[in-house]
């Protein structure tokens, strides 16, 4: 068996690459609206800023359009794509599905360890609410629902949540404007079926939380409109 992986024409692991490292900074100021929809983007720009050569700039710009951040124009302006409702909707589908599932087998395995880490996140969470701090909150949003996917055992559920939800987390973040304590109260929920170990109930209170977007869409889109592609047809969102 050693002879075996010793011939495997194995590479040895490295660090991130420069390519990765432009594209995990360009993706982060995207989803964060530091870089919000309709921002030029230059190669060169953005190389001098980074401190890289144009190259991957250019290759991350390529990675970033194929996941519909980046709108590349040949000859013309590169810019930050606008938050398409179509996309959204498609990463709330996914993670509705998902997370009603794991938020059932939560409540099988749930111990009084791991309704305290959640307790100890919700506090955090309206410490975040208090202080007005948006940044904070969104990053204890996640780890509250990432939490729930260790505890039900499926941890990987949250890496497939991750990879498809950064559309979403366009408009969760424009959200928070107006919707932090009306998420913090839902969290609660959520945290209070949990502990009571009530499966049918987590399910449900989750399910509510997710969906919530459909209604809060039409009044960000009212409000940044400038922000959000045009829609194309009708609105179709089944879960």
């Amino acid at each position: 068996m050693s002879d075996t992986v010793n011939k495997l024409p194995l590479d040895p692991i490295t660090r991130p690459s420069v390519t990765d490292q432009v594209f995990d900074s360009l993706h982060d100021r995207i989803v964060s609206l530091d870089l919000p929809p309709g921002t030029r983007m230059s190669e060169l720009e953005v190389a001098r800023a980074l401190g890289v050569s144009r190259q991957p700039v250019r290759d991350a710009f390529f990675r970033l359009s194929r996941l519909g951040f980046l709108v590349i124009r040949p000859q013309r302006a590169t810019t930050v794509s606008l938050i398409s409702e179509e996309k959204v909707m498609e990463a709330r589908f996914v993670r509705t599905a998902l997370e009603t599932e794991v938020v059932r087998a939560a409540c099988a395995r749930m111990d009084d360890a791991g309704i305290a880490r959640l307790r100890a996140n919700v506090a955090a969470q309206d410490a975040a609410v208090a202080a007005d701090d948006r940044v904070s909150f969104h990053r204890l949003d996640d780890d509250f629902h990432r939490e729930i996917c260790d505890i039900s055992g499926h941890p990987f559920a949250w890496t497939i949540i991750r990879e498809n939800k950064s559309h979403l987390d366009r408009v969760r973040l424009l959200s928070l404007a107006f919707n932090q304590p009306r998420t913090l109260v839902e969290h609660r929920e959520i945290l209070g079926a949990l502990a009571a170990r009530d499966s049918d109930a987590a399910v449900e209170r989750m399910r509510l939380h997710l969906s919530r977007l459909i209604v809060e869409i039409d009044r960000l889109r009212a409000e940044n409109p400038d922000y959000f592609a045009p829609v194309s047809g009708a609105r179709s969102d089944p879960a």
